[in-house]
């Protein structure tokens, strides 16, 4: 019986001014990652240099780290897709820079991964294994966008939010030249991208997540709550009126 191959991970995690924290938040996902049977890579995205985050990352020597700095906020899709560009791993992933998610929840999505075969596992705040702690006016405004997207797309899954996700490398080869989303809505763009292009094994698997979010009335989150709105509109339009994902 020959032994099952293992698969190489390429994890991106992007970032935007971040220099308190980041050198902790790396290792951290490290340290995960060593107690994994996968070899892997991290590739950090640093969306904006502006301030000492790029630096600071230099001078850690961290292992198994790549650096992808530019000078211009761009906006945490855009940061996601310049990462995917650079992976080597037939598994791709993204996570969250900060500690919100808990990094203990990437060896379950690679497991789940396994087990379903799959395309695609969504970390999931409404998975019934999550552990998941956020304010109920956050939670309200999460199921208005889940009720949203279901409406506009019949998706399936219930969380396409989570800044935690994974991906077979062959499946963003066909996704990653059609994806135009800079900011907010990316996770849910490269979802309907997928199902677009026939990719349907899309599961979710659990995380335990632990975000004190600021006040929804905060200017800049009020901000964000618009732009994500309107950006899943255009996705909206172009999955259904311009059939963009489908084009060859």
């Amino acid at each position: 019986m020959k032994p099952t191959p293992t698969h190489f991970l390429s994890i991106i995690i992007p970032t935007y001014q971040q220099e308190r924290t980041i050198i902790t938040n790396i290792r951290r996902i490290q340290k995960v990652l060593e107690s994994i049977r996968y070899p892997y890579e991290m590739i950090v995205v640093i969306d904006g240099d502006e301030d000492k985050t790029t630096h600071r990352l230099k001078k850690s020597h961290i292992n198994k780290l790549t650096l992808i700095s530019y000078q211009k906020n761009k906006g945490k899709a855009s940061a996601i897709r310049q990462g995917m560009k650079q992976a080597k791993g037939d598994y791709v992933m993204f996570m969250d820079a900060g500690n919100e998610i808990d990094p203990n929840g990437i060896s379950m999505l690679l497991e789940h991964m396994e087990w379903y075969e799959a395309d695609i596992i969504v970390g999931s705040k409404r998975h019934k294994a999550s552990q998941v702690h956020y304010p109920w006016s956050r939670k309200v405004l999460s199921y208005g966008y889940y009720y949203l997207v279901k409406v506009l797309f019949n998706i399936q899954v219930t969380d396409t939010q989570a800044g935690i996700k994974i991906f077979k490398k062959s499946v963003l080869k066909k996704i990653l030249p059609r994806l135009v989303e800079q900011k907010f809505a990316g996770d849910l763009e490269i979802i309907v991208a997928a199902r677009q292009l026939g990719y349907t094994r899309i599961f979710e698997a659990p995380i335990k997540l632990d975000y004190t979010f600021s006040s929804i009335t905060n200017a800049a989150t009020m901000r964000a709550i618009i732009i994500i709105f309107f950006d899943t509109c255009a996705i909206f339009y172009r999955t259904y009126v311009a059939r963009y994902y489908n084009k060859k």
